[in-house]
């Protein structure tokens, strides 16, 4: 069922009064933005209060509309979107030579989080029943990112992060945490041998968008242990090409 008239130009009048109030660097009234679009004053009012509470516009002390942060949102969403779509096909290129789903995690605001799975019907993703969030120790994505922390970072993340005992083989105490980190033999790769969930191994390595830091892994059944090797080969080429791709400006 399409929409209706009336709505669609509802939809079409906020457009004009949003663009009508970012062509006023320090705002513009109520009775402005609605001579400028051709609105009556009562509609503009109607629509102007609607933008506000949705947080598209937010209504200064002196009486003025100026864009809203929603809006800054969508902006800085919408050049993530195009970055991640930079990298798509070098994971999707992972998966495919692999067999294996392919991630890609940044740490953003003190948080490890996922911004890409790419998987198929003969690559399946991990069953992500804990959230990155509460399993940075447990995951190769995660400690990936742990691995390239300064000390004072380290610590902080850690303070803030119980190492809940995900699995059997689920690392839970700090100090062996790190020093597996500092000594793991793969280097600069990191690996994830059941510890988040029985039956699946991970392996990541690390990447850069700018000066945020993240991490490109990718997960495999118990049985393709043996290709942790083979895979880490073909991860660090990869996580070269998405920093460099993730370096270049929109």
């Amino acid at each position: 069922m399409g929409a209706s008239p009336t709505l669609i130009s509802s939809v079409q009048r906020a457009f004009r009064l949003l663009e009508a109030a970012s062509a006023h660097q320090n705002g513009a009234p109520a009775k402005q933005l609605a001579r400028e679009t051709g609105l009556p004053l009562a509609t503009a009012y109607h629509l102007l209060r609607t933008l506000v509470h949705d947080g598209y516009l937010r209504k200064l002390d002196d009486g003025a509309f100026v864009l809203g942060d929603r809006l800054q949102t969508l902006h800085s969403t919408g050049s993530g979107q195009a970055l991640l779509s930079r990298v798509r096909p070098v994971l999707a290129a992972l998966r495919d030579e692999l067999s294996s789903a392919a991630y890609l995690t940044f740490y953003e605001d003190g948080e490890i989080r996922v911004a890409e799975i790419v998987d198929g019907p003969r690559a399946p993703r991990a069953d992500l029943w804990v959230g990155f969030e509460d399993a940075g120790h447990a995951t190769a994505l995660g400690k990936s990112v742990l691995r390239e922390l300064d000390d004072e970072a380290r610590r902080e993340y850690l303070s803030r992060h119980p190492l809940h005992d995900l699995t059997p083989r689920t690392v839970t105490t700090a100090a062996t945490l790190i020093r597996q980190l500092e000594t793991t033999a793969l280097a600069p790769a990191v690996t994830d041998l059941e510890e988040y969930a029985v039956g699946t191994v991970c392996v990541a390595v690390p990447v850069r968008s700018g000066h945020t830091l993240g991490s490109l892994g990718v997960s495999m059944p118990r049985d393709q242990l043996s290709r942790i090797d083979e895979v880490r080969e073909l991860l660090l080429p990869s996580a070269g090409r998405v920093t460099r791709s993730l370096s270049l400006t929109i």
